[in-house]
């Protein structure tokens, strides 16, 4: 439900930008840049080379992850004065693993059109080069500071596409090593589209030596996915009826329907009820 809209507002345009190659700007994200009034980026250098190379004069304002709140009310009040804003990150899809989104959800409060731009995505670029048959992944995105213990939380059998920094890489794939085998595969895609690209398929067990082989395996901007693994069989669902029949061996009918309640998620009040029911029926057999 979009907030209250005020007359005359402006645009939102989020506008996804190259990753590597400039050539990657399509025609419909330059022309918003050209039309935009104000283009907020996270790093201006970054963004006024490529409005250079397309030709493109247009103001900038930054906008990164130290002064999002505050940038983000002054680009809020331009978008209320009915000036068009074009939102870019320095590289791929604004607000996605880049800031961006509390700018986007704020103009969603106030009834502002919020109009996206698609193009390039690391993440979805390195997927469709890896080649897992599978219709799903989860987009992991940065890793926390201490990457294990977030690895080790991560389902077993869904493929996984995480970014990583070259100073991380290493202590991340292996994590990932010692979290799902060496029989696991992993793609490593760094620097993607760019004049360095590399995409290399292999077990986990061979990734350490891969990114040991030269210096350079270790620089640059990487995304890894690591493949579909088995997936476990689920645990057979709980029969409420006969947790509450063992509970009831040994506990009263309200304590046991309370226990049984916790632990197969049943309603409380029915499996009191069918204890109670259990209780009469026994009374009359005996």
């Amino acid at each position: 439900m979009t907030g209250r809209k005020h007359p005359m507002t402006g645009t939102l345009y989020i506008v996804a930008t190259p990753i590597g190659n400039l050539a990657d700007a399509s025609p419909r994200a330059l022309e918003a840049l050209r039309a935009a009034d104000l283009v907020a980026c996270e790093d201006t250098r970054t963004t006024r080379g490529l409005l250079a190379a397309h030709g493109v004069a247009a103001k900038t304002a930054a906008l990164h992850a130290h002064n999002e709140r505050a940038a983000g009310e002054q680009l809020l009040q331009a978008l209320r004065e009915g000036r068009s804003l074009a939102l870019v990150s320095d590289a791929g899809t604004p607000a996605v693993s880049d800031p961006g989104a509390l700018l986007v959800a704020a103009a969603h409060r106030e009834g502002i059109r919020v109009v996206p731009i698609p193009g390039p995505n690391a993440a979805i670029t390195a997927w469709s080069a890896c080649g897992f048959l599978a219709d799903r992944f989860l987009y992991v995105g940065f890793l926390p500071a201490k990457p294990a213990r977030a690895i080790a939380a991560l389902d077993e059998a869904l493929p996984l596409v995480l970014y990583e920094a070259p100073h991380r890489v290493e202590a991340t794939v292996a994590a990932l090593l010692a979290r799902f085998g060496p029989q696991r595969e992993l793609v490593i895609a760094r620097e993607l589209t760019k004049k360095f690209e590399e995409i290399a398929r292999m077990p986990l067990r061979d990734a350490p030596a891969w990114l040991q082989a030269g210096p350079h395996r270790r620089q640059g901007e990487f995304v890894l996915v690591l493949g579909p693994g088995e997936a476990k069989p689920a645990a057979p669902a709980l029969d409420p009826g006969k947790v509450l029949g063992i509970l009831l061996e040994s506990l009263p009918a309200s304590e046991a329907a309370k226990l049984a309640a916790r632990i197969t998620g049943a309603p409380r009040n029915a499996l009191y009820r069918e204890a109670l029911a259990r209780g009469a029926a026994g009374a009359k057999r005996k």
